[in-house]
């Protein structure tokens, strides 16, 4: 199988004047026409809901986890509503956030009826002293908490529903599913916060038509994404069992931690996946120093990132818009 380029959007070198910066993206696939516009709206509206948080001196971990919110309420992406259904017809979705300053993480997966997996997900981090529940466990930890919980049904779109029929019958696995139009990927966010802190979230509702059961790297520290102070943080997104077979998120900042810049590592550890497991995807990252980066192999990322007063975003190979944002 023959693998696309590497296509690296954006990465800014800062200077000492330490502003805040959001970076978000709505999956790395072959996202069709029809959904392009609405995607990129999709992503610039997340990216400027974290942002606020940051700028009304929010930390990192409340941006991420209203960037992701905002992405999961929107039936555009799959997380939360919209997301995808398994071989079963059924719901089962994926999350994870993590704390660049201590290391806490929580992480949720295979959770059928939550709005929102990633506030489950930071419950688990804040009130309990696992990292991951999965399924029954995580629902019964919902319930425990007050959390309210929905009808799967209303979790579902139309145009997933429609789109699963359509297509049930000539699933042939994961990995062809994933390099079609068929697939429907993940969403993350990144930030930095006027303290200096980063944090990462990821949210997804799979792949469609997956096996029943079936965990991708979303919700695994280190792979779907991962947050250090002292590198940065970085969500992933893309063919999870490839993702997961290399720690793509920590493999990211293990470049870091080498020296290499934000642009160069996520550049080396798409190539990585991509020659040693032929595996797609993309990632977006930030560093405590204020750098941030975007790159994907897939055909089509949607990303948005807000860095001062200026609204990056884009979707194509090389493509980068910019707006500039009222005071």
């Amino acid at each position: 199988m023959r693998w696309r380029q590497i296509h690296l959007v954006q990465w800014v070198e800062r200077d000492s004047k330490m502003s805040t910066i959001m970076v978000v993206h709505g999956g790395a696939w072959a996202i069709p026409d029809e959904l392009a516009e609405s995607s990129v709206d999709g992503v610039k509206f997340a990216a400027c809901e974290g942002s606020k948080v940051l700028k009304g001196g929010g930390s990192a971990l409340d941006a991420v986890e209203a960037a992701v919110r905002s992405m999961e309420d929107n039936t555009e992406f799959n997380a939360g509503h919209g997301a995808t259904l398994n071989a079963a017809g059924e719901v089962e979705m994926d999350a994870i956030i993590m704390d660049g300053k201590t290391l806490s993480s929580g992480a949720v997966s295979a959770v059928k009826n939550i709005t929102n997996p990633v506030s489950l997900a930071r419950a688990v981090m804040e009130k309990t002293t696992n990292v991951n529940l999965t399924s029954r466990g995580a629902n019964l930890f919902a319930e425990s908490i007050g959390m309210a919980t929905v009808p799967t049904d209303t979790l579902v779109s139309v145009y997933e529903r429609k789109e699963w029929e359509r297509h049930k019958a000539y699933v042939t696995g994961v990995m062809e599913d994933f390099n079609s139009q068929w697939a429907h990927d993940t969403v993350g966010a990144v930030a930095l916060d006027c303290a200096g802190n980063v944090a990462c979230a990821t949210s997804t509702g799979g792949i469609r038509h997956k096996m029943v059961g079936r965990v991708g790297d979303s919700p695994i520290i280190g792979s779907g994404a991962y947050a250090d102070n002292f590198t940065g943080a970085v969500s992933c997104t893309g063919h999870g069992e490839s993702i997961l077979k290399v720690t793509l998120a920590r493999l990211i900042l293990s470049h870091v931690a080498q020296g290499k810049s934000l642009a160069d590592s996520s550049q080396l550890s798409l190539k990585y996946m991509g020659d040693r497991v032929q595996g797609a995807g993309g990632a977006i990252a930030v560093s405590p120093s204020g750098q941030w980066a975007v790159a994907f192999t897939t055909v089509r990322m949607a990303w948005a990132a807000v860095d001062g007063d200026v609204l990056c975003y884009g979707l194509n190979p090389g493509e980068r818009f910019k707006e500039q944002l009222a005071q």
